[in-house]
Order: C-alpha cells, then structure tokens, then sequence
C-alpha cells in the first residue's frame, strides 16, 4: 500500500518544533551544569574516608541509576516540586530531575577518572612534600579530565536524548511538539521523523564539539 508522506503536517509545526528545540537546548545545559557540579561533591563524597558519607553518597548514586528516569521525572514533578513551590512547574521539575540523574552518572565518572590515576604518582608527590590537595590539583585531576571527556561526552549526548522524557510531564519540547502533531493528524512517521532528525543534528553537533575539545586537551 502506498503511504503518502505529508510535508504540510511538518510544515505546520516545524515553528513549534523550533520553539521546542531551543527549550530542549536550555533544559539539557541547566541539568548539565547541575549534574557536572553536584557530581564533583558526590563523587568525592563517595573516596571519602569517613564511611557515613560514603555510604550515603553510594545510596544516592545507587537509587538514581537504579529506577527509571521516567519515574524519577514524575516523582520530583507531582511529589516533589508542588511542596516547594505550591504548584506543579514542569520545566524546574525537568531541569531537577535531569540534573539530579546526571549528577549520578558524572560522580561515578568522576571517581573512575582519579582513581585510574597509578597510585605511584600520588606516593611520588607526598614524598615531594606536596599536600593532598596540591596532589589532587596539580598531579591527579589534570590527567584524570582527558580521561573524563569521553565519559561526559557519552552522558551529556544520553542525557539530550532523555530530555525527551519530560513530554510526559507536558513540558512543550521537542517530543511534546511531536505527539501533539500525531494527536491531531493521526500521523506518526512525519512529525516522529521530523523529531527524529532534530535529535539528530542536536546530539551529532555536540558529538563533534567534545571530539573538537578533547583534540584541544590533548
């Protein structure tokens, strides 16, 4: 059977594809710069010696990359967001959410940089009076980074693509835009492909930028 492909229903909503786009832009590099941050504290939280940190750090690392992030988008939207604010807010329930999860994944990137660092040369820097902090600033991190960008870059680009999540949560994104066009057309390959090839050009630009960066650090 011949299917006619309809590039008005593309047309109609490529505007509010656009629209939706660049708050899937925004949403990714505020729950980005959450996760990076948040990660760092959890991350080092977790090599910490004293072990109740420790344990608690492992315990939120563990729940976060153990559910569903579709589960944790709704908890934080319907359970967690309305006591704080007195209402529901779909975009703040997204960007905490997404951060929340990233910061997860980045601690454990975090921890797995440093400590694929030998040992060797953090026992040849004490012996050269350096402190632990010296130590991890000048010797350990500066080699750990060009060991982290593959890992970020591989989160950042997961973490775009899972933005798609908060649809569900009725934040007019990419994916929101989309199923409103199937909904209202009863047509599924022209608005999901369309959605398809902005997700696309989102995750291969930011691909070619890490590559870009990683060049410059190395």
């Amino acid at each position: 059977m011949y299917y006619a492909f309809r590039f008005d229903i593309i047309e109609d909503y490529l505007p509010l594809l656009l629209k939706g786009t660049l708050l899937t832009i925004g949403i990714s590099l505020a729950a980005i710069a959450i996760g990076v941050v948040l990660g760092l504290f959890i991350g080092f939280g977790k090599m910490a010696r004293f072990w109740p940190l420790r344990w608690l750090m492992s315990g939120y690392i563990n729940v976060f990359r153990g559910t569903p992030l579709i589960l944790q988008v709704l908890i934080i939207h319907f359970g967690v967001i309305p006591p704080i604010l007195g209402t529901t807010n779909g975009i703040v329930a997204a960007i905490l959410a997404l951060g929340l999860n990233c910061a997860a994944y980045s601690a454990e990137i975090y921890r797995a940089g440093i400590e694929s660092i030998d040992a060797g040369q953090r026992e040849a820097a004490y012996s050269l009076g350096m402190t632990h902090a010296q130590t991890l600033r000048h010797i350990i991190v500066p080699q750990a980074v060009r060991r982290m960008i593959p890992a970020f870059g591989n989160e950042f680009i997961v973490l775009v693509k899972d933005s798609s999540f908060v649809a569900w949560i009725a934040v007019p994104e990419i994916m929101y835009w989309a199923n409103a066009a199937k909904g209202q057309y009863y047509k599924v390959w022209e608005p999901y492909l369309a959605a398809g090839v902005i997700y696309f050009v989102l995750t291969y630009t930011l691909s070619k930028l890490l590559q870009w960066f990683e060049r410059k650090v190395k």
